[in-house]
């Protein structure tokens, strides 16, 4: 069997790994027993304010979202379980 060296070729052609999608990012933070605050998702996603609202928009819909305020007084969300 011939003994195949990793070359500057073989590397460029290597399939780059897979990357989150920000929907299962935004889903991995609303999962925590804490959910994510507006802020925490813009901040993992880069979206705007409205983008991240819209998202939680259509969150909404499909599943139970919970929203709730934290001790600071900041509004928190998170999938019911």
């Amino acid at each position: 069997m011939e003994d195949i060296q990793p070359t500057t070729e073989n590397l460029a052609q290597a399939p780059a790994p897979a990357r989150p999608s920000k929907t299962a990012i935004v889903t991995k933070l609303l999962s925590r027993n804490r959910g994510a605050s507006l802020a925490e998702i813009m901040e993992a996603t880069h979206w705007q304010p409205h983008s991240a609202r819209a998202f939680l928009s259509g969150v909404r819909k499909k599943k139970d979202l919970i929203k709730e305020t934290r001790r600071t007084g900041e509004t928190s969300y998170r999938l019911a379980n």
